[in-house]
This record gives structure tokens, sequence and C-alpha cells, in this order.
């Protein structure tokens, strides 16, 4: 999985009134959990725009004064009026320990169902995946060349060794549904198939 680098520097004090300093100065609270002992330090904001601001799905490399450790975005929070981050909570990874993070499904093929006149259902954008840090996919890849109109894509038919869904077997990802105007849904779902398995 690809990493973003962010550098900060550890908090003294984590009380009300230094913490609304920082914000002011355009820095983030934030906290590392899942050590030997909880880290607070602060980040610019601008440092957290590629990591937060995304589709896709990254761990962070974090840099506190010269102490690198990686660790995955927890929890994340924003100021209800301007959506500015106002607080941060990241995990820490240990390459012999597993975690559980959403992965984003990543569609491939075409599916003779929607060129038919059936309509595509991505029912499940992201799934829930458990592996060791360095087994995380950037995203799971779901064919749906072999979908007709009716059938389903199930979790069952993307297992693998590398990493393990927290999801039931039967979980539908991708479907392809009867259109009741076939002719307008026919072009309208080829394209939004191509766009899905473009992305």
């Amino acid at each position: 999985m690809k990493s973003i680098s962010i550098k900060g520097s550890k908090r003294e004090s984590v009380g009300k009134v230094a913490t609304k300093a920082l914000r002011n100065a355009g820095m983030v609270p934030c906290v590392i959990y899942g050590g030997k002992k909880v880290i607070h330090f602060s980040a610019e904001e601008k440092t957290f725009k590629n990591l937060v601001f995304t589709p896709n799905v990254y761990t962070a490399n974090l840099d506190v004064d010269g102490e690198k450790i990686p660790a995955i975005l927890q929890d994340i929070q924003f100021h209800p009026v301007t959506d500015r981050i106002i607080h941060v909570d990241f995990y820490q990874l240990f390459e012999d320990k597993e975690i559980t993070m959403k992965i984003p499904v990543r569609l491939t093929g075409t599916s003779p169902g929607v060129l038919n006149g059936g309509s595509l259902r991505f029912t499940n954008r992201k799934l829930k995946v458990k592996a060791l840090p360095s087994n995380l996919p950037d995203f799971v890849t779901a064919d749906i060349s072999g979908l007709k109109i009716g059938s389903k894509l199930l979790v069952s038919s993307m297992l693998n060794d590398e990493y393990t869904f927290m999801h039931p077997e039967n979980t539908v990802v991708v479907q392809v549904r009867t259109s009741r105007n076939a002719t307008e849904e026919t072009e309208e779902g080829a394209e939004e198939a191509t766009e899905e398995a473009a992305e």
C-alpha cells in the first residue's frame, strides 16, 4: 500500500488553551495510539490534504521529531462550520501485527448484462479487510466481465491468501439488475461500467 509522509512535533501541553493556539497557527493536534505509549503531536493542516481528501487509502509515515512511526488514519474530526481539520487520531502499525482497514473496490472488465440492457448496482464500493501491513492492497479488484442480467458478484469469489475479508462470504459487491427501460439504461449502464472499470 502507498504511503504519505507527515512531519510533526511532539506536544508538551495538551490542554484546551494550547490546542486552540495550535489551530490558530494552522496546526492540527494529533494522537498516535497502539504503541507502548500514547504520543501527542501536531502537524501542519496542509500536510493532511493528500491523506484525507482522496478516494484512495494510504498508510502514513509519521516523522515526529525525527522518530519514524508507520501508522494508519483511525479517526478525523472536522469543524462543523468551516470543515477545517481540528483533530486526527492515528493507529501505529507493526510488521507482525494484522490491521483492519476499509479498502476501495475497483471494477475491471465489461459486464455482458449491462451491454444487454441491465443496470449496474455497485453495492459495496469499499470492503473491510484484515492483513499484515505489508499485504494491505491499494484496492480490491472485482471482475465484472462474467456478470449477466440478474447476476451478482459475491465476496466469496474474491478470496485470496494475502488478506481476509471481514464480511460474510455471501456479501454482494456488485450486481446487474433488469432494467425497465432497456434502451436508455443500456447506454447509461455501459458507460457506468466502463467508467468504473477505468477508475
